[in-house]
Formats: C-alpha cells, structure tokens, sequence
C-alpha cells in the first residue's frame, strides 16, 4: 500500500551535524570547570601600594641561570626545565631591594590633612561667633575680650570655653556641634562636663553683692515715692528635667504647678535688675518657703533691709523677722472675700515694681538650657547649679533692665 507523504514522521534522512562533537575535545572558558577568581581591586584584601621596581643585577642574573643549567644536568626528566624553590631562593635577594613607601606615612598624611580640616571648621566657628556673640553665646560685644582673660586664668582652649556658652545658649546637641568642632559627640560631652565647674567658678563674682549705697545711688524712679528702702526682689523659677529613673528622685523632683519633673531656684535681684543671689538647685516638690530656709539667701541680706517678694512667700516673714529683715509683699485675702480698694490698689503698686525680677527670669530664659521645658539631660542635672551660675552672671555683664 501507499504511504501518505503528510503522515510520514520523518520526512527527511536522518544525519549527524558536524558541528556537535561527541567527545569534547576543546574548552572554552564558559565550559571549563575551573572558573576562573577576578578580584577587583576595590575588593581584594591585599591593598596595593606605591612601589618602586628595581631590577636585579647582571651578576644576579648570571648565578640564576647557572644554577637553573646545574639542575637540568642532574636531572632525569627531560621536561623539568623549572624549578620553583630555585626561583624563590633567587628572587628573594631581588625583593629585599624593594622600595615600598610605608603605611605610615600615608597615615600621617591622612592624619595631617584632617587636622588641617578640623582647624578651618574651628576657625570658620569662632569668626561665627566674634560677629555676633549675644546671638551664639549670650556674651555682648563689648564684653567678649573676657572669653581671652577665661583662657589665660583657667588654661582652656578657647574654642572649649565658647563650646560650653554655646551649649548653654543653644542648647544644641552635640551631634550637630560636631560639624562645627570638627570632635566626635562624646569628646564635645567630655570637654563640656571638665570645664563647666571651672568656668562657673570663675563667674561667680559677676553675681553682685547687696551694697546699700550702690543701691540708693541706682534706684529706679519707680521705687522713690513709696519703696525707696527695698534691696531686693525674690521669686522661684523652675526647670524641667529627665524623668529620674529611681522612684525617690522622681517623687522628690516633682512639680505640681508644673506637673513635670523639675530643679526649683531662688534668684533675687537688685531694684536695677542685676542678680545678687542664686540658690542651689532644689527638688520641684519644694515649697518656696522651705527654699528661702533651707538656702543661705538670709546670710547674704544685712540687718534692717527690705525684701520685695510675691504673695507665695508669705509663709517666710516670720523666719525674715528674725533676722532684722522685712518682707513686702501683696496683701492676702481670704477665699470668697472680696479685696478691698486699697488693697487692690496696693497690690497692683507692687506688681509694677516686682515685674523687674520677672524681667530678669525672660531674660535668664534666653539661655536654652533654662527655658522652662528645656528637659535636661540627667547628665547635666549635676552640673546644672553651675550652668545657672553661668547664666546669671552673663546676664549682670549685659545692658541694664531699667532704662
């Protein structure tokens, strides 16, 4: 029967292409077992270095190659034409005589050139700083020559006293002050924690003290007529911090007209608007009368001086009285009593006059680390009595509340 060419499976004859081996007898580089390792040298762990070639002598040269002929006499193979111990042992003469510039070098080239860096960022910072000291520092520019007498006395670099009032001013962390002190956060930290204590100690003298002609001589207009007699004025101001880890600190830094954690502190004034008196820091559960007993404010007063203060201190006239001190304060009134004429009258004459150590307090404030919700490190809590310090007496060296 006929077969039907449209149902035939193969049509054509069967053949072998010459163009597929059987036995593989060339290797290509895709086929090939052995891949070849390409190192780059970005990743190679051998770092290239500078050399300088030289080239072995001709003496050299010469013992080499008669001891290559020597081998090939003794041997019993006639392939061996390499030996690779001999080639060693030759070449190790020739590879002493390398010039390989030393790594060190290139470290203190490094090196030198990141101090160059760090020297023009600090001098680009202080040129920063001498254009506008009230701004970075809180220092006026009629007072910044004390920043040289500071480095003299206390032996600091400059550029650490103006990172400690630049800290103080700004409050600016010292991930950021690294790009303008060319130092690592924890250096900056470490400088800030030593030299502040310092610094405060040398300050401590621009907060004045009471003189009763000084006083007369300064008095504003304001307190002629009625309150020619008053030395100062007191108030409390507050500052937050961390929440304390431990349960007893927190109770005892606990604010209740804040309701935060804070470090409480008296700051009395002149009638002109100078600070005389700063206490040491107290818990925010701290009465403002237990304050005044507690600091030695009464020891820095003289017998038969006046003392002008808010109606939240009413509680120390008693213990003022003792000492030959009086106190001036807005009358009190009881809950549902309505305040009489003169009382009223009365309370808003000495709010007038004692609006001048709420002055100083806004003005104490500019410091960023004393705002009211500046939350203090827990760090710095221990050095915040000296940070206060500071402040107070940069604000005595700048121009006068009272005009």
């Amino acid at each position: 029967t006929k077969v039907e060419k449209s149902v035939q499976a193969c049509i054509t004859q069967k053949f072998r292409s010459k163009a597929v081996q059987i036995n593989i007898k060339t290797k290509d580089q895709a086929s090939s077992p052995l891949k070849p390792s390409i190192i780059s040298s970005s990743t190679s762990p051998f770092k290239a270095e500078i050399i300088k070639k030289t080239y072995p002598s001709v003496s050299n040269l010469n013992k080499v190659t008669r001891t290559v002929l020597n081998k090939e006499e003794h041997s019993d193979s006639d392939i061996s034409l390499y030996t690779p111990s001999v080639a060693t042992h030759s070449c190790s003469s020739s590879v002493q005589s390398l010039q390989v510039q030393s790594s060190s070098d290139c470290s203190e080239l490094i090196a030198e050139d990141r101090r160059l860096e760090v020297d023009k960022t600090l001098l680009h910072t202080i040129g920063k700083i001498e254009k506008k000291p009230r701004i970075y520092i809180g220092v006026p520019s009629s007072c910044y020559y004390l920043i040289d007498i500071l480095k003299a006395e206390l032996n600091i670099p400059k550029h650490h006293i103006l990172l400690c009032l630049n800290k103080i001013r700004l409050d600016v962390k010292f991930n950021q002050l690294t790009d303008d002190y060319g130092m690592t956060p924890a250096g900056l930290s470490k400088i800030f924690l030593k030299n502040i204590p310092l610094i405060a100690s040398f300050m401590r003298p621009f907060i004045v003290e009471l003189d009763r002609d000084m006083i007369k001589r300064t008095l504003p207009m304001a307190f002629r007529h009625k309150y020619y007699n008053v030395s100062c004025i007191i108030d409390c101001l507050e500052i937050e911090i961390q929440k304390p880890s431990k349960a007893i600190n927190q109770a005892l830094t606990w604010s209740e007209y804040k309701k935060t954690n804070t470090i409480k502190y008296l700051i009395s004034c002149t009638p002109n608007g100078l600070v005389n008196y700063i206490s040491p820091g107290f818990g925010g559960r701290t009465t403002d009368t237990c304050v005044v007993e507690s600091c030695d404010f009464v020891k820095s007063l003289k017998s038969g001086m006046v003392v002008m203060a808010d109606r939240g201190f009413k509680h120390v006239e008693q213990y003022l009285k003792k000492s030959n001190i009086t106190l001036v304060r807005p009358p009190s009134v009881e809950t549902g009593v309505k305040m009489s004429k003169s009382q009223a009258k009365l309370t808003k004459q000495i709010a007038s006059l004692r609006i001048h150590v709420e002055r100083v307090i806004r003005r104490l404030r500019e410091f960023y680390m004393l705002k009211p919700h500046a939350c203090v490190n827990l760090k710095h809590v221990k050095i915040l009595d000296d940070i206060v310090i500071i402040a107070c007496a940069l604000i005595n060296l700048q121009d006068s509340l009272v005009k």
